[in-house]
This record gives structure tokens, C-alpha cells and sequence, in this order.
């Protein structure tokens, strides 16, 4: 053995801890004891299923059901996509997750010149009733809970879509179960253009249409969650992440209060999005802490009469941005570390991030993996057979009190600033996330945060994913150009103006004026998903198209 290899044995030997910090930069001590307690059982933890909900919204939590498993999936062409569903159902998915391509998520339709090349890339691309119906295409949705993904403004108009084709295949609305994500304030700072795309107003209110849709409709349907993970991508913390989550579910209430609806009616039905990374305590204590908090805050400022509404409920997403493309197998570990933090969290719902997430859309082998981690989860490694396994350790109740104490700090903050739509225009939560990227890039430079197979334990650089890459087809963007081009073709032009008229009628009364229905009878009009959120855009002082560079073709002789 040559001096250097035993150099490096030695070192390797001795090796310790380094980063004595949570993941989000909490301070740790060596250890954790009655000292750092002072926790009142019955007011800040309760038991399983009670107020304040710290340890669970249920008594018998995974007992009684496990976690929904999800993978999201999406790309190429609507039967593209569907192909892939049916693979997931065979494969033991307990939900299914689409998501949209950013043409779609940007409010264009495929045949868009913007649109080009980008098509089904990273994500489904929908333009019409009938890509939707090509999508669900065999799938029973009466059955089945399906989460819709779209993004934006552009939200009604899926979602709407989703609703037609329950109703064209003879379901009432209140049979369908699932969640739209109906969250577009995020998209201020998380989604393409979002500022262009998505204006604030117009974005509040048509998800506040989505949300008494729902609320009058749709029982078992969930109008919405707050998207608290795309800003965790960002590198914010732990903290930062519940305080910007609550406060855009905020703004979402208000608006929802303001159109006169109740929120013991509206609330229960809704929910929120968090992170998992890959500390396992503090993503823990995190879930924990949301849940208390949560309780405290619609008891306390918004006056929840319901045992519903002061109940937490959320899904998990792994971290994406924890995961790197240099010796992507490690992914694989994180990603079972951090669906173990959420199980142990007490997430509703559960979707695994695949191992090559950060070089691609995942194939389908390793989406597999990504589902097999959550059954493994679910029933060989025990996390689910007691409700709040971590409830009582002197490490994780001093974290939930930290982070709940840090998180009700950033909220006050930005409520101070005058809520979420305040910061978001003003620039001062861009500049926090801002600058939480540079100091968690600073730190992966100086080598004061290991990242295993990034800035320590690497290997040379490697040239293949294990398991390949997935391609989008070839023929993914003609087919969907070429449906598109027929329906505009053979559609019933005077129905089609018609149903248009009236949804910019219903558009010009304002903010009060649900357009829900009307959007359903322009898509039944064959009417395409842009036309849809131009004709929108425009009763709101808008431009027909978002990047102005298409012309409203209903107005004049068109």
C-alpha cells in the first residue's frame, strides 16, 4: 500500500461529522435532553388525531390508510402520456399526477410559433376537450384520484376540461376525487415568464373561481393547494418554507372570503405542497410544525369553527434540487432518506422524485424504483405502523418548536409587508430567495456543505445514466400540431363564436362572475386552450396573447 493510500485510509478512519448545522443552517447542540423541553403535551403536541394536529391528523394515521403514492408523469402527446398511466397503474400507483408542457403551463397552444421545439418536452401538451379526452383515455376517473398539473392562468381551463369529460361520459362532478393545482401566485417567481403570463389579479381570480367551483360542486375534490415547494427549490429553508406557503395560502382565502364564501365550507377541501430533503429530522419536525402552526392560525385569525379546517393537510414532493446528475444512484439514497423524513411527518400524499430527474424526464424503469421506494416504505421498513414514530424525542420537539418559532417570524414579516401579493410585487421575497441560492452555492464552493459524488467522493465524471435517458418522440409535436389543426378546421364556427362571446361577456363583469361554466361551454365548442385565456386575458386589459404576438381572431370579421 503506497503512503498516499494509507494517508488516505487514516483520514478516512477518523473521519467526523462536519456540518453540525440542520440542512436549512439551524445550529445543533451535541445533544438533546429534558433541558431543551419545556413543551406543554396537551396544548403543543396532543395525541395523534387531537388539536393541535402536531403529531398527526389522524389517530391511527397510516393504519387506517397509507400515504397516496404518486409519480408525476407527463410528455410528448396526450396518448403518449396515457400509455404511461397505464404502466404506473400496473405498476401499484395509488394516484396519478400529469403535468403540463410550458407551452401549455404559458397559456399557448402547441401551434403557437413560440411553442416550437418545446413541445410534450417536459410535460403533456394540451391544447383542447379533446387532448384531454386522448389523455384519460380508458382510465376510470370515477375510480381513480388524479392530481392535474397545468400551471398559470391556465389552470381553469384544464380543469374545466377535466369536468366536461367527466360529464361526457355520464359522471356528475361530484364524483370526481383529486386535487387541480390551481396555485398560480407561485409562478410569480417559479414559473416561465410568470410575470408576463400570470398577473396577479387575473390569477387570483380565477383560482378563486376554481375554489367555489369546487366548493359548490365537488365535494370530494380538492380546489387547490399552495405550492410551498417550488420556493424550497429555490434554497430557501425549512422555516421560509412553511411562512411562504401559509402566506400565499393566505391570499387564496382572502380572495375566497372576499367572493362570500365561508371557510369552513372552502378550507377543508384544499391543502399544501411541501419539500422533502434530505435531513431527516428537520424535514420532520418541519411537517410537524406546520400542522401546529396551521391549527393555531385558522383558530386564531380566521375563526374555524370546523375540526376540518384547523387540520393540515398536505403532499410531499422529494427534493429535486438535492439531487444532482454526477453519480445519480446516490439519488436513489437521498430520495428514500427524504420519503421516509415525509412519511414520518405525516404526509396524506407521497410522490418520489426519480433518480435521473436531474439529466431528464424519468424512463420508466426509474420511475419504477421511485414507486418501489414508497412500497418498500410502505411495508418492509415499518414507518407506518405507528403514528408519529419521532413524537417525544428531545431532538425533533426542539426542533418543531424552533422551526415553528422561526416560521411564525418570516410570516409576520411578510405580513407586515402587507401579504403575499406585496412581496411578490415589491421584490423583497425574489431577493430572499435570491440570496439564500448564493449562500447555499458559497458554501458547496467552499466545501463547508458536502454534497457526496458533487464537491467530495467523486469519481471521474460519468458519461451514461444507469438505465439510459428518456427522448420525447420524434413525432410527439406533429401529431399534436396536426390534431390541433383539424379541429380548427371542422369546428362549427358559428357555435364556436358564440360560446366565445358569451365567456368574454361573463369575463367583462369582473371579479364576482364565476367563468368556470362558460369555459366548459367554449371547450365543448371546440374552442382551444389560448383562445380560451386570450379572450380572458383581454376582459382584464391584457393582451390577447401573452408574448404579443398573436391577434384575437374573434374580433372584427376574423
Amino acid at each position: 500500500m503506497s503512503k498516499i493510500e494509507t494517508e488516505r485510509l487514516s483520514q478516512a478512519y477518523k473521519e467526523k461529522a462536519k456540518r453540525l448545522k440542520t440542512w436549512s443552517g439551524i445550529e445543533l447542540e451535541p445533544a438533546y435532553g429534558p433541558r431543551n423541553g419545556g413543551t406543554d403535551y396537551a396544548a403543543d403536541l396532543g395525541d395523534p388525531g387531537q388539536p393541535p394536529y402536531t403529531r398527526g391528523i389522524h389517530k391511527n394515521m397510516y393504519r387506517g390508510r397509507l400515504w397516496t403514492r404518486r409519480a408525476v408523469v407527463g410528455h410528448g402527446a396526450p396518448e403518449e402520456t396515457n400509455a404511461r398511466f397505464k404502466t404506473q397503474i400496473e405498476q401499484g400507483v395509488a394516484g396519478l399526477d400529469v403535468i403540463t408542457d410550458t407551452p401549455s403551463m404559458v397559456g399557448l397552444d402547441a401551434d403557437h410559433p413560440m411553442a416550437e421545439g418545446e413541445i410534450g418536452i417536459c410535460g403533456v401538451s394540451i391544447s383542447s376537450l379533446e387532448d384531454m379526452e386522448l389523455l384519460m383515455a380508458g382510465v376510470p376517473i370515477e375510480k381513480v384520484s388524479t392530481v392535474l398539473l397545468p400551471g398559470g392562468t391556465q389552470c381553469p381551463v384544464v380543469f374545466a376540461a377535466y369536468v366536461a369529460l367527466a360529464q361526457d361520459r355520464g359522471l356528475k362532478p361530484s364524483q370526481l376525487r383529486g386535487t387541480i393545482s390551481n396555485n398560480p401566485l407561485h409562478l410569480y417567481f417559479c414559473g416561465p415568464v410568470g410575470k408576463i403570463t400570470n398577473p396577479m389579479d387575473l390569477s387570483l381570480k380565477l383560482s378563486v373561481d376554481i375554489i367555489e367551483y369546487c366548493t359548490l360542486n365537488m365535494p370530494q375534490f380538492h380546489s387547490g393547494y399552495s405550492n410551498a415547494y417550488d420556493m424550497r427549490e429555490s434554497r430557501i429553508g425549512a422555516a421560509q418554507e412553511i411562512a411562504v406557503g401559509f402566506a400565499e395560502e393566505m391570499a387564496y382565502i382572502d380572495g375566497a372570503l372576499a367572493r362570500g364564501l365561508d371557510i369552513d365550507d372552502f378550507e377543508p377541501r384544499r391543502s399544501m405542497y411541501f419539500s422533502a430533503h434530505t435531513d431527516i429530522f428537520e424535514e420532520a419536525a418541519k411537517l410537524r410544525a406546520a400542522r401546529r402552526m396551521w391549527a393555531r392560525l385558522m383558530t386564531e385569525k380566521y375563526g374555524a369553527k370546523k375540526e376540518a379546517t384547523r387540520q393540515l393537510r398536505f403532499g410531499v414532493h422529494t427534493g429535486g434540487s438535492s439531487l444532482f446528475p454526477q453519480q445519480p444512484l446516490n439519488n436513489v439514497v437521498r430520495v428514500a432518506y427524504q420519503a421516509l423524513a415525509a412519511v414520518m411527518g405525516g404526509a396524506q400524499s407521497l410522490h418520489c422524485c426519480s433518480y435521473d430527474e436531474p439529466v431528464a424526464i424519468p424512463t420508466e424503469g426509474a420511475q419504477q424504483i421511485a414507486l418501489r421506494t414508497q412500497q418498500i416504505l410502505a411495508h418492509e421498513a415499518g414507518a407506518a405502523n405507528v403514528a408519529d414514530p419521532l413524537g417525544g424525542s428531545y431532538y425533533v420537539e426542539a426542533l418543531t418548536d424552533q422551526l415553528e418559532a422561526a416560521a411564525g417570524e418570516f410570516l409576520d414579516e411578510i405580513d407586515q409587508r402587507g401579504g403575499f401579493l406585496a412581496v411578490a410585487e415589491t421584490g423583497w421575497l425574489q431577493a430572499k430567495m435570491d440570496e439564500a441560492t448564493l449562500n447555499f452555492q458559497a458554501e458547496v464552493e467552499a466545501g463547508e456543505r458536502v454534497l457526496v459524488g458533487v464537491n467530495a467522493y467523486t469519481t471521474e465524471e460519468e458519461d451514461l445514466t444507469p438505465g439510459g435517458v428518456f427522448r420525447v418522440s420524434d413525432q410527439a409535436e406533429r401529431l399534436v400540431i396536426e390534431r390541433l389543426q383539424r379541429l380548427r378546421a371542422t369546428r362549427d364556427e358559428g357555435k364556436l363564436r358564440t360560446a366565445i362571446e358569451a365567456l368574454a361577456q361573463k369575463a367583462a363583469a369582473g371579479q364576482s362572475e364565476n367563468l368556470i361554466p362558460a369555459i366548459i361551454d367554449a371547450l365543448r365548442a371546440k374552442a382551444t386552450k389560448a383562445e380560451i385565456g386570450g379572450v380572458i386575458r383581454q376582459a382584464f386589459g391584457y393582451s390577447y396573447d401573452p408574448l404579443g404576438m398573436l391577434e384575437n381572431p374573434f374580433e372584427g370579421n376574423g
